[in-house]
């Protein structure tokens, strides 16, 4: 049974991080850096593309110094929206500038075990089980692979995750794990197994890919080959910066965001030189180096303000953002966690970023819990509901009712109140009891938050996959394993 996506839709209440001069100026700085300063693609397809198109390269460092005409005209070929389909075409999102949708995020590699509470190394089991509950909350809206399948092989495990959140949900799923050519050219051809065909796949992409820059001012060779794959396939993809102040970037908030933003178009504009009006995307998960211990921090007030800027920038160029917000730094559920995903994910939200990633990771992306998962559904459903706005129209100032009620009176039995007393939020782990009934008990929030989730792998079945399909997906798979066990292909293991 599909559940229904219910995202934040048009906000009503609005934030200003950057003026739209602050914006520009940024920008100019960015065309600066790329053409003088240059950005690393140690890949030769990219090298001979931004040769061929008037740039300087230097084969030696790999490093591409690009006019910013060349950067300005390839990213206006950016489609500035367009649907992230689902195996559920009701479930498919579309990308406009107007919904926010959040999402699972990945891949980490230690799980809170739902059973034992242990904290032990990710598995395949638990990416299809995660899919399950994700499947199950109408505040996610898609899925990003939350942790690594670490009991499959390296150079197909990112498959064998892929296969997995189809074999578990009907939404859409984005992966940041497909980092290779020859992984690309698989997820698109189960991808097109799924939708039944190339075109149907490029009308609906049941599929989107995101590719981590290498910061400071770097990208990586291989998840550039596989972007440029899935570009020519019409699978959306993005790029995304976690440039860190003070470490890979500057120390300055504005000097981050130019080398974030450097890295993220200059990787967008070569998909667009190569594949005209193909759908990619901005993303992001700038942070603040921890000047105590070097750390990613996953929460703080920079990230916050990163949150909010980089879709300032995603706006100036007309193209969707999947932003960074949740995935705590925090090690467990707690004050900490929600603060901190609180803060974020209003920030990312009240400027209306396309996706939000980070539900159900704790300690800056490492470890997934599924308390934390349930808390951060239930933080969206309260920036959605305070994102709604207050309604002003006659329904809403409800004089009717008040007449009706009079001084002294109640409203509790009126039909007004029937009719909107839905839409006051109410709580499903947020404690509110009474404070005596409270501390006789021996519950509390988490226990409900896992209880929740144990529940939600008991009883909820989303809809299968076909068995003859899901076989397919299975000889995908298998295909490329015995590619590379019989020495047919040649991979560089990653984890």
């Amino acid at each position: 049974m599909a559940t229904r996506i219910d995202p934040i839709v048009s906000p009503k209440v609005t934030l200003e991080v950057l003026a739209p001069e602050q914006v520009r100026r940024i920008h100019e700085a960015t065309l600066e850096i790329i053409e003088t300063v240059g950005v690393r693609f140690p890949t030769t397809r990219a090298l001979d593309i931004w040769e061929a198109h008037g740039a300087t390269v230097d084969r030696t460092t790999q490093v591409a110094k690009v006019p910013r005409t060349v950067i300005e005209d390839a990213l206006a070929l950016a489609p500035a929206s367009y649907v992230l389909g689902a195996r559920d075409p009701s479930q498919d999102l579309p990308l406009d500038g107007e919904h926010v949708f959040a999402a699972t995020d990945g891949c980490g590699i230690e799980v809170i075990d739902i059973v034992t509470g242990e904290l032990r190394r990710s598995r395949l089991q638990d990416v299809e089980e995660i899919a399950r509950v994700a499947d199950a909350c109408d505040e996610i809206g898609f899925h990003w692979v939350p942790v690594s399948a670490q009991d499959k092989p390296a150079e197909s495990r990112a498959l064998h995750e892929l296969a997995a959140i189809w074999r578990n949900s009907t939404k859409h799923a984005q992966t940041e794990s497909i980092v290779t050519e020859h992984e690309a050219r698989a997820a698109i051809e189960m991808a097109a197994a799924i939708m039944g065909g190339r075109e149907a796949l490029r009308e609906r992409p049941v599929l989107s890919m995101m590719q981590c820059t290498t910061s400071p001012l770097g990208q990586d060779g291989g998840s550039i080959d596989a972007a440029l794959v899935a570009a020519e396939a019409g699978i959306p993809v993005g790029f995304m910066t976690m440039s860190s102040s003070a470490f890979t970037g500057p120390a300055t908030i504005a000097g981050t965001l130019v080398v974030g933003n450097a890295e993220v178009v200059s990787a967008m504009a070569l998909m667009e030189l190569v594949y005209p009006g193909c759908p990619v995307y901005y993303a992001a998960a700038q942070t603040a180096m921890d000047l105590r211990s070097g750390a990613y921090t996953g929460g703080g007030p920079e990230d916050f303000l990163f949150g909010a800027a980089t879709n300032a920038l995603a706006d100036f160029y007309h193209v969707p953002l999947s932003m960074g917000a949740f995935a705590t730094g925090a090690k467990e559920p707690d004050w900490q966690a929600g603060v901190e995903n609180a803060l974020s994910c209003f920030m990312a939200s009240v400027v209306t970023s396309d996706m939000l990633l980070g539900v159900g990771l704790l300690n800056g992306s490492r470890i997934f819990s599924y308390e934390q998962m349930l808390f951060d559904c239930e933080i969206y459903s309260i920036v959605r509901s305070v994102l709604r706005g207050i309604d002003t129209s006659d329904e809403g100032l409800a004089l009717d009712a008040i007449r009706e009620a009079g001084p002294a009176g109640d409203y509790l039995t009126l039909t007004h109140t029937r009719a909107h007393m839905r839409e006051l939020w109410t709580p499903r782990f947020m404690e509110r009891r009474p404070y005596g009934q409270w501390s006789a008990a021996t519950d509390r929030n988490r226990d409900w938050a896992l209880d929740r989730a144990r529940a939600i792998l008991r009883d909820h079945r989303p809809d299968p996959l076909d068995p003859a399909l899901s076989a397919e997906l299975d000889r995908i798979v298998a295909g490329v394993e015995s590619d590379v066990a019989s020495g047919k292909l040649v991979v560089a293991a990653h984890g």
